[in-house]
């Protein structure tokens, strides 16, 4: 036993990734295509994006939020998890990156389940709310530019139904949220997120120390 998260050590890191996840060709595919970009780095790790299918099926999720679509690996992930009728709106604004990412949704048979917006999330997420879709979806994730995170987290607060789940990710941003002497903008924004879940009395939340840190933020009854 241990009151502190154990220290991943190289060894202990191999040993939980080959206990933790369970690959399949068309994901190991997909990360070795964004790893080879120089961008590569932006891609969540494996075991996060296998923890995100075990939360998709454990709430039975239908209809689900992907704020940061990248080259799809997150979107794919929770599309596999997914009932048939299922459907992911993925947001994003490249279309280079994107192109990939439909091309590995094709591969898995999920493209049917995923819907992509090619606009500012911002402005995705406005328009879903105009629309009536406010208190629908089951689970969101945000994975995309920190500088609009505050924003992207209200308005799919918004969005996501009571009892629903928000999945944050990068909320320990390479450990720069712990140093109190880097004040770059992005580190900022996801410091004052990191307040704001905590004092929000309108979300219960759990901050865990997977991949670059992810925040689990369940809306109130």
């Amino acid at each position: 036993m241990s009151a502190n998260t154990l220290n991943f050590t190289p060894a202990v890191y191999a040993y939980y990734q080959k206990m933790a996840f369970r690959d399949t060709e068309i994901l190991r595919k997909l990360r070795e295509q964004t790893h080879k970009m120089s961008m590569g780095h932006m891609q969540i790790s494996p075991e996060q994006g296998q923890f995100m299918m075990l939360l998709i099926e454990l709430m039975g999720a239908k209809k689900t939020l992907d704020i940061g679509v990248f080259t799809g690996y997150s979107a794919l992930c929770v599309a596999m998890a997914l009932p048939q009728d299922g459907k992911v709106i993925g947001c994003d604004t490249n279309v280079e990156w994107t192109k990939i990412a439909n091309r590995f949704w094709e591969m898995a048979a999920v493209s049917h389940k995923i819907d992509l917006r090619l606009a500012p999330a911002s402005e995705t997420l406005q328009a879903l709310i105009d629309e009536g879709q406010s208190n629908t979806f089951d689970f969101a994730f945000i994975d995309a530019d920190k500088k609009n995170y505050l924003d992207y987290y209200e308005k799919t607060l918004v969005l996501i139904r009571e009892g629903g789940l928000i999945a944050i990710d990068n909320v320990l941003y390479g450990g720069d949220v712990a140093d109190p002497s880097i004040h770059d903008e992005n580190t900022k924004t996801i410091r004052l997120l990191n307040e704001k879940i905590w004092a929000d009395d309108r979300v219960t939340l759990s901050m865990l120390p997977i991949g670059d840190g992810l925040t689990l933020v369940r809306k109130s009854l």
